[in-house]
């Protein structure tokens, strides 16, 4: 079975991704294709990029970036929950990002991507370029959610519309054909 890593992006505050990643780690789980693990940025703490050897030697010298090297190794595909900050990407996903090389390459990724009338879009653009660099490769299908709020329960659940489920399988099911092209290039 593929190994997908559903990573919550943001670090902030009453943060809205944990809901939605939620939401849609269950979706993953009902598709079939994937063992499914949610990582959240705001647990695996990782400090401004402090290795001083470049990523691509992998001679990691602190222990949170070997731990953070041993999940984003042992993954299959990824996809990616994000916010829009700035018109760009979290600055703690460019930081889980820029720790490490050799472990992003030849995966496929997707985003979930949520937030105000954009629902995330350009966050997503911009990942892609950084994603491309990693020798990952991003998925054209997503998840969009705009003005993501009005789709939290009272008790902040995100809860998902029609599209928004549909969106999640097409992008699923694209996910699973690229994990699976693309193994043979990792091994």
């Amino acid at each position: 079975m593929l190994k997908l890593k559903v990573i919550i992006a943001s670090t902030r505050p009453g943060r809205v991704g944990p809901a939605v990643a939620e939401w849609f780690v269950e979706r993953a789980k009902a598709h079939g294709a994937f063992d499914v693990e949610l990582v959240d940025l705001a647990e695996v703490d990782l400090p401004v990029f402090d290795e001083p050897e470049h990523p691509a030697a992998q001679k990691y010298q602190n222990e949170h970036t070997k731990k953070w090297s041993a999940v984003v190794d042992s993954a299959d595909a990824f996809v990616i929950v994000t916010p829009e900050y700035n018109y760009g990407t979290p600055p703690s996903l460019v930081n889980a990002l820029t720790y490490l090389y050799n472990e992003w390459n030849y995966k496929p990724a997707g985003f979930v991507s949520y937030g105000g009338i954009s629902g995330g879009l350009r966050s997503a653009q911009m990942t892609k370029l950084i994603l491309n660099t990693l020798k990952v490769v991003p998925l054209t299908e997503a998840v969009t959610l705009p003005l993501v709020w009005n789709q939290l329960s009272e008790a902040g659940a995100f809860v998902p519309n029609d599209a928004n489920a549909e969106a999640a399988d097409g992008m699923l099911d694209e996910l699973q054909k690229w994990a699976e092209a693309l193994k043979p290039m990792r091994a």
